[in-house]
């Protein structure tokens, strides 16, 4: 009785936004000893987007006992494969992570797992796969926010053709307008214009989306380009 209403009580914080509290009582199922994916699939959220060596490790030990949770199906399984590769790839293990989240997808292909494998790929400098793996994905849903992003980067960082990547970005900025990572790329082409004011608005914009552990830039990273474009 104790364990379900602190998970609802956990869950509930959560999604209000006390991140604080929901982490608590995250902590004082864990330390009793409940094992159940419906608290510890979030929870593990929460520590890869908070980010740090200490986090990653963390999520990967929770996510590492709740593969054995009573209340683990598909669904579940394939969102603690994702967490896991993001943990793994996170801390430097890029081939670890990539076969797990590779695995993930083979069993649940989902927007999901294409947006966050394109990505990984794309980190990992991975150009030929990159591209690849993100047309297929585009072929898989034209509409996502994400899948236009990565072939944004891919063209940006990857193969140097700004004027390509641009039209991505502005599809998935026209669909997701705030969007953290394409908010960033679309700053850089408003300064090559010498538009300052625009590129901070932008910026100003992506900080109040919330950051995941595979955004190209951090808050930390933003927050200081905002600082020094204003001088």
């Amino acid at each position: 009785m104790f364990e379900s209403f602190k998970i609802r009580s956990a869950l509930f914080h959560h999604q209000k936004g006390d991140i604080d509290k929901a982490k608590e009582e995250y902590a004082q199922l864990y330390n009793r000893g409940y094992i159940r994916a419906s608290y510890m699939l979030p929870w593990s959220i929460i520590l890869l987007r908070e980010g740090g060596e200490a986090n990653y490790k963390k999520a990967k030990e929770i996510l590492a006992k709740a593969q054995k949770a009573p209340d683990m199906d598909a669904s579940r399984r394939t969102d603690l494969l994702m967490n896991f590769a993001v943990a793994d790839f996170k801390l430097g293990n890029i081939e670890k992570g990539l076969e797990l989240l590779e695995r993930a997808h083979q069993n649940n292909p989902n927007g999901n797992t294409y947006g966050a494998l394109g990505y990984m790929y794309i980190a990992a400098g991975m150009t030929d796969k990159a591209l690849e793996f993100n047309t297929a994905a585009l072929e898989y849903d034209d509409e996502d926010p994400v899948i236009l992003d990565n072939l944004g980067q891919i063209y940006y960082r990857l193969l140097d053709d700004k004027e390509k990547a641009l039209a991505f970005f502005e599809k998935a900025h026209e669909l997701k307008p705030g969007q953290i990572d394409t908010l960033w790329f679309l700053s850089r082409y408003d300064l090559e214009k010498g538009d300052t004011e625009e590129a901070i608005e932008k910026l100003e914009k992506a900080m109040e989306g919330r950051f995941s552990p595979l955004n190209y830039m951090t808050a930390d990273e933003i927050t200081k380009e905002i600082e020094r474009l204003r001088g």
